[in-house]
């Protein structure tokens, strides 16, 4: 077993994550992917095996017991697929459209999608340039200028839509009352939050 799933299997507990055996060899082939696209694309900043299985892979998984079966999800600013792919992998039956301006990672989320035989959409240009695919459930985890954007990313969500968003304290201050916050585990300032914008 490699140190990634390792660390998964040690720490899944910790997030009340449960994972099968074939979800954690596909989180696997997730991983390895990513780190073979990696050293041309920086999709992720560099980290140990260790790191991306608790910082990156069990965080999004976070996402899972706030998503209805067969939710409809669109994330802002998809980058390596995170929250998104493994959130796909763990639970086929949810329906994303991965939104990305930059045309070479999005090739990259095309090619993970093809090779983890995981079905979602890609769209290869800023969401402000799109109208909001017909979604109930918006994320977002690592826009480049996410509190700038955070106003436009709210105007922008369906109406009912809730909004699943990873940050740390600032994010929950400027989303405002009638937010819940979910404190991230083995972490000390970051937290998913679920709004319902009015």
């Amino acid at each position: 077993m490699s140190r990634f799933q390792e660390a998964l299997l040690a720490n899944a507990s910790a997030f009340d994550v449960s994972l099968s055996p074939e979800t954690q060899s596909k989180l696997g082939d997730y991983y390895d992917l990513l780190t073979h696209w990696n050293a041309r694309l920086h999709l992720v900043a560099p980290c140990s095996p260790e790191e991306f299985a608790t910082r990156h892979v069990l965080e999004s998984l976070m996402l899972l017991k706030h998503l209805p079966a067969e939710a409809k999800i669109a994330d802002i600013g998809s980058g390596a697929g995170l929250p998104v792919i493994p959130s796909l992998i763990a639970r086929p039956d949810l329906h994303a459209t991965m939104i990305e301006s930059s045309q070479k990672k999005s090739v990259f989320l095309k090619e993970a999608s093809k090779q983890l035989g995981i079905t979602s959409t890609v769209i290869a240009k800023p969401f402000e340039d799109i109208p909001a695919p017909d979604v109930s459930f918006v994320t977002c985890r690592a826009l480049d200028e996410f509190m700038t954007k955070l106003p436009a990313i709210v105007r922008w969500a369906p109406h009912g839509s809730k909004l699943l968003l990873f940050g740390g304290e600032t994010l929950g201050q400027k989303l405002g009352a009638g937010t819940q916050e979910f404190k991230i585990p083995l972490s000390d300032r970051r937290f998913l939050f679920l709004n319902t914008p009015d």
